[in-house]
């Protein structure tokens, strides 16, 4: 079973990257324990709060903007986890509005850039979420509309990429790599949170977690249905791919033929948050509990269908 007892500080942690406009402001953190107690790396891409002068003077009604794009302080609850646990542990600093870690770097809508796409070939790349207003830089929400006074040019958007996006998947797939080498296996938790499904009471009451895993693609089954059994025993409500299968995070780190497994985790920000949904509220405790029983769930559970040395033997 994991041992609890492994020292509190970490033994690697790395600042990298850079934000653009803020030149002494790492785009994200990463923290490792050597030896790592557990085969598991937390990530968090979208609780980002360091928005630059710039951003947010070209940003129309950014309070309101930035509270709906932001992962509301899914960051506290990860690195409570972290802490408990032994988990590898990725934050972004950089918000959302910035970039949006969980998309391709593809994923562009070429209108909202002066002079458009480089090549007429690269503006098919365009997926799904980008021209629904939520691509590699978000351009619209529901509600909101236009998210920009101007639109962005073709240097400030590759000033993202290489700054930004880069270099936290390159941490994030070193970091992956770092504990497989350990363990034979690793398993990625891509958490995000997600507003409100619904209400809480009755016979279909809205989940407080969503689970998703590219519907089977990027995990095990088996540690899905552990996750799924954690919750149960816990007595928490969690839904299985659907609002939300996991993005490009997962299609792009998740190996598990090689041993590399990934799960996204949607958390209910009203099962955390206050009821404005806005600052830390009651419940970001007894969230931290059964996310930190998750942690410890899935580590003995990919040590036994890998034939792994028990976790922080």
């Amino acid at each position: 079973m994991v041992d609890e007892a492994f020292p509190a500080r970490e033994s690697h942690r790395a600042r990298g990257g850079t934000i653009p406009g803020m030149a002494r402001q790492p785009a994200f953190t990463l923290a490792l324990r050597d030896p790592a107690p557990v085969p598991i790396m937390i990530a968090v891409p979208h609780a980002g709060r360091a928005y630059p002068a710039a951003l947010t003077e070209g940003m129309r009604n950014q309070a309101a903007a930035s509270l709906r794009l932001e992962d509301r302080f899914a960051d506290l609850v990860a690195e409570a986890v972290a802490r408990e646990t032994g988990a590898g542990l990725l934050v972004a600093h950089a918000p959302r509005a910035l970039i949006d870690l969980n998309r391709s770097p593809d994923d562009v809508d070429w209108d909202m850039v002066v002079s458009g796409a480089p090549e007429p070939r690269v503006r098919l790349a365009a997926g799904r979420r980008a021209r629904s207003g939520l691509g590699l830089v978000p351009r619209r929400l529901p509600g909101l509309g236009e998210l920009w006074k101007r639109p962005m040019t073709r240097e400030e958007l590759a000033q993202r990429i290489e700054q930004v996006h880069v270099p936290y998947h390159a941490a994030l797939a070193g970091g992956l790599e770092s504990l497989r080498d350990r363990w034979g296996a690793a398993l990625l938790i891509d958490l995000h949170s997600m507003p409100p499904l619904g209400p809480k009471r009755g016979a279909d009451a809205a989940p407080d977690f969503v689970i998703g895993d590219r519907f089977g693609a990027s995990c095990d089954a088996a540690l899905s249905a552990a996750a799924f059994d954690h919750f149960g025993q816990a007595g928490r409500r969690a839904a299985h791919n659907r609002p939300y299968a996991g993005g490009y995070v997962l299609d792009r780190h998740a190996a598990p033929a090689r041993g590399v497994h990934a799960l996204q985790v949607e958390i209910c920000r009203s099962a955390y948050l206050d009821p404005q949904l806005r600052e830390p509220g009651p419940g970001l405790a007894a969230v931290t509990r059964v996310l930190t029983g998750l942690v410890r769930r899935l580590a003995e559970e990919l040590a036994a269908s890998r034939r792994l040395p028990q976790a922080a033997e």
